[in-house]
């Protein structure tokens, strides 16, 4: 179990919204109704309905509509997007409603996902619930889903009304999600923060993090690299470090009986990438060591047999960072 939290609210402001880290409740409610929204409904999936529904709505004094969806990245697709889409109609809903997206990667981009392309665009607001959502997808504004069992490969750009990252909910949280967020907490450190870096080799039990200032410390890089390039022309591309072969084997896990969740495939990706940065010269062989020695410390080993790398391979070469049929990484 982990430990309780600092209440205290910590904000990161961004240009169109701010990131709201701390117990959610009063600027949520506040936003809500300086919005003066026809309708408002909270899209949650089966496990968030269970058990983080019922603390974000005893926080709220407003009337909302639930939209039910089942977990799992499987279900990022055309037809729950369908069944979220027939749901707004059904409730409703007009071109001056709120949707509010409870849950992780899966319910925040797909949720924002449908409510930008409903109606040509209605208002959203994030509140994960996963540390992996918290510290990456949540932010940012890029939204999506799965199609063809290539991830994110149809979404758009569209930023939130606001972001509530509530350390609250990840005691919720089975280890396993924890452990698959952090992956994208010490993906930031690398790629941006030697500091956060060396702090995070020192955590040896995540029942003991005090995760508010790790959220914030995380989330203030992330904030920096969306800002200067919010459509990943440029420097936002490092925030793929990992992610090639990453999303590769994540897609191939998924067609086995040992799929792996986002964190964990991404942590394969930066064992490889951190290789592939050494190979080029940009990475020293301790350095190399110490990111390998970590990453094997915290997630267990994961097999794939040698006939499995043409398959994998032709998952990379579909990844939407490619140019001109050349597949694209970002190393370190």
């Amino acid at each position: 179990m982990i430990n309780d939290f600092d209440l205290s609210m910590t904000i990161l402001e961004l240009k169109d919204y701010n990131i709201y880290i701390g117990q959610t409740g009063r600027e949520l409610s506040e936003i809500i109704e300086n919005g003066h929204y026809s309708k408002v409904a909270i899209l949650a999936d089966e496990n968030t309905d269970r058990l983080c529904l019922p603390v974000l709505a005893k926080k709220l004094n407003i009337d909302f509509n639930i939209i039910k969806i089942p977990a799992g990245e499987i279900h990022k697709n055309l037809n729950t997007c369908r069944y979220i889409w027939e749901q707004m109609m059904l409730a409703g809903m007009d071109r001056h409603s709120l949707l509010i997206n409870l849950g992780g990667g899966v319910a925040g981009d797909m949720g924002g996902f449908c409510a930008a392309t409903f109606l040509r665009g209605i208002d959203f607001i994030q509140v994960p619930t996963t540390l992996l959502s918290q510290v990456d997808a949540s932010v940012g504004g890029k939204l999506g889903i799965d199609f063809n069992l290539i991830k994110n490969s149809v979404g758009v750009f569209k930023n939130p009304q606001a972001v509530f990252v509530d350390p609250e909910y990840l005691k919720t949280l089975p280890y396993n999600e924890v452990r698959s967020g952090f992956a994208e907490v010490f993906k930031h450190a690398l790629i941006a923060d030697a500091d956060l870096w060396n702090d995070l080799q020192t955590i040896n039990d995540f029942a003991e993090v005090d995760w508010s200032p790790v959220l914030a410390r995380s989330l203030r890089i992330k904030k920096a690299v969306v800002e200067k390039d919010p459509f990943e022309k440029g420097l936002r591309k490092a925030l793929n470090f990992g992610h090639t072969v990453g999303h590769a084997v994540e897609t191939f896990s998924l067609k086995t009986d040992q799929p792996l969740l986002h964190g964990e495939a991404i942590a394969i990706g930066m064992v490889c990438e951190s290789w592939l940065s050494h190979v080029e010269g940009n990475l020293s062989e301790k350095a190399l060591n110490g990111i390998t020695d970590f990453i094997k410390r915290i997630y267990p080993s994961y097999i794939f047999e040698k006939n499995n790398f043409s398959e994998i391979m032709g998952y990379m070469k579909k990844d939407k960072k490619n140019r001109s049929g050349k597949i694209n990484f970002r190393l370190l």
